[in-house]
C-alpha cells in the first residue's frame, strides 16, 4: 500500500488537506487522535507521562489534563522533548497497526503534524508539507478560540515552514481560498498519488517523457537527500553508503531532471537480497538490467554486475544503482561526479555534449538515442577519467547521508 504523510504546522490547512484526500478515497489516520488515545486512562503512555511530568498532570477523575501538559511543555524545550520520546514510538506504532490492518491497494494517509525529521520522513512513499503564513494561522487558532499568546507559543514550540520543507515531496501552500486549495489536492491526487499506488501495486516504474537538459535545481540537492533517507530505510543493515551520483549532484550543472542515486551493498547476494524492500519503498527493480557496461570494453564483465530500480513515483524520476562496493562501476560513478565538481573545462564540455545530443536525437521519443549516445561516450571516457583519477590521487569521499 501507498503510505502518506500530511504535515504542517498548527493553523495550517493541514487537516483540510487530509480531509480532502478521505474525500477521494484516502484512508486517513489522525496522530492527534492516536496521541490521545495513547495517553488514554490506564494507558501505560499515561502512565509515563505521570512518572516524567508529576500526578499534577491528572484530572480528579484519574485523565491527562492537557491544559496543565501544554502550560508545562509549550514554554519548556526540554519538557516537551521529553513528552514527544514518550508519545511518538507509541504513536508511530500505532499508526503501523492501523496501516498494516487496510486493504492492500490502499492509500494510507498519516496526518501527522509532528513530522520533524528525516528518519521519520523516510517511513513513508510521499510527504505532503502544508504552509501558511504565520498571522494568517495565528488569525485561525484565534478563531477556534486560542487566546492569542497560545496561539503564538504554540506555533512558535513548532519547526518553521524553512525547516519542514526539506523534509516534503509536496508543498501546498494554504494563504488563499479553500476551494483553491481543494483544487490543488484533487490534482495531486488524480496526477501524483493515485498513479503512484497503481504502480507500487503492480511494481512498475513511472513513465517518463524524452529526458531534457533543464537549468540546475537547488531542490536536486535536498530531494535527494531525502530519497536516499527512504533508500537507506529500505535496505536496512545491508547499506554500506548511500550517494548522489550523476549530473544532478554537480552544483550549478544543467542536467537530466532525473536523480541518480547509488546504494552501496557488500557484494552481490546483498544487492538481490534488498531488492523486494526497495521495490515496496517506491524503487521498483529494473527487469533485464543486471549489469553496467564494462570500460574499458574488454575489462571483466562479471566485475561490473549491479542492479537498477527506478521510481514508481510519477513526481519525480530516480534512478538507482545498487552496486557492490569498490567494483569499478561503483567507482567510476563517484569518480565522474567528483571530476565534474572539481573541472571546470570538463564540467562545460559535458554541459555541451548533453546539449548536442539532445539535439541530434530531437526526434526520438523514448531517449533510446540519447542512451546510446551517452553510453559510447562512456567508453571514450574510460581512459581521460583514468588519468584524471591518477594525476589528483582521487579517492572516495564521504558518502551523502545525513
Amino acid at each position: 500500500m501507498l503510505r502518506v504523510a500530511v504535515t504542517g504546522g498548527i493553523g495550517s490547512g493541514k487537516s483540510t488537506v487530509s480531509a480532502r484526500l478521505a474525500r477521494q478515497g484516502a484512508v486517513v489516520v489522525d496522530s492527534d487522535r492516536l496521541a490521545r488515545e495513547v495517553v488514554a486512562v490506564g494507558s501505560p503512555g499515561l502512565a509515563a507521562v505521570v512518572q516524567r511530568f508529576g500526578p499534577s498532570m491528572l484530572t480528579s477523575d484519574g485523565a491527562l489534563d492537557r491544559a496543565a501538559l501544554a502550560a508545562v511543555v509549550f514554554s519548556d524545550p526540554d519538557a516537551r522533548r521529553a513528552l514527544e520520546g514518550i508519545t511518538h514510538p507509541r504513536v508511530r506504532a500505532r499508526f503501523d497497526e492501523l496501516a498494516a490492518a487496510a486493504p492492500v491497494d490502499a492509500v494510507v494517509v498519516n496526518d501527522i503534524p509532528l513530522l520533524v525529521a528525516l528518519p521519520v520522513a523516510a517511513g513513508f512513499h510521499l510527504v505532503i508539507g502544508v504552509g501558511a503564513d504565520a498571522e494568517l494561522r495565528v488569525r485561525r487558532l484565534i478563531a477556534r478560540g486560542l487566546a492569542e499568546a497560545d496561539a503564538r507559543a504554540r506555533i512558535a514550540a513548532q519547526i518553521d515552514d524553512d525547516t519542514r520543507r526539506p523534509l516534503t515531496d509536496v508543498w501546498l501552500d494554504n494563504d488563499g481560498a479553500a476551494d483553491d486549495l481543494a483544487d490543488r489536492v484533487d490534482r495531486l491526487w488524480s496526477e501524483r498519488v493515485q498513479p503512484f499506488e497503481e504502480l507500487l501495486l503492480r511494481g512498475a516504474a513511472a513513465p517518463r517523457d524524452r529526458p531534457e537538459p533543464v537549468a540546475h535545481d537547488p531542490r536536486w540537492t535536498t530531494d535527494a537527500v531525502r530519497l536516499l533517507a527512504r533508500v537507506g530505510r529500505a535496505a536496512g543493515d545491508d547499506t554500506v553508503r548511500l550517494d548522489h551520483i550523476g549530473a544532478t549532484a554537480v552544483p550549478g550543472l544543467p542536467a537530466d531532471d532525473v536523480l541518480e542515486l547509488q546504494l552501496t551493498v557488500s557484494d552481490l547476494a546483498a544487492a538481490e537480497r534488498v531488492g523486494p524492500a526497495l521495490t515496496r519503498a517506491g524503487f521498483v527493480a529494473m527487469p533485464n538490467r543486471d549489469t553496467d557496461t564494462p570500460h574499458p570494453a574488454d575489462a571483466d564483465p562479471a566485475r561490473w554486475r549491479a542492479r537498477w530500480h527506478a521510481n514508481a513515483d510519477p513526481g519525480r524520476a530516480v534512478d538507482l544503482h545498487v552496486r557492490p562496493a569498490d567494483g569499478p562501476g561503483w567507482r567510476w560513478a563517484l569518480a565522474m561526479r567528483d571530476r565534474l565538481i572539481a573541472d571546470d573545462a570538463e564540467r562545460e564540455a559535458h554541459l555541451a555534449r548533453q546539449r548536442r545530443w539532445a539535439a541530434e536525437h530531437a526526434d526520438d521519443p523514448d531517449g533510446a538515442g540519447v542512451d546510446a549516445a551517452r553510453e559510447a561516450w562512456w567508453g571514450a571516457a574510460a581512459e581521460p577519467l583514468a588519468r584524471w583519477v591518477e594525476r589528483t590521487g582521487w579517492r572516495p569521499g564521504p558518502d551523502s547521508r545525513v
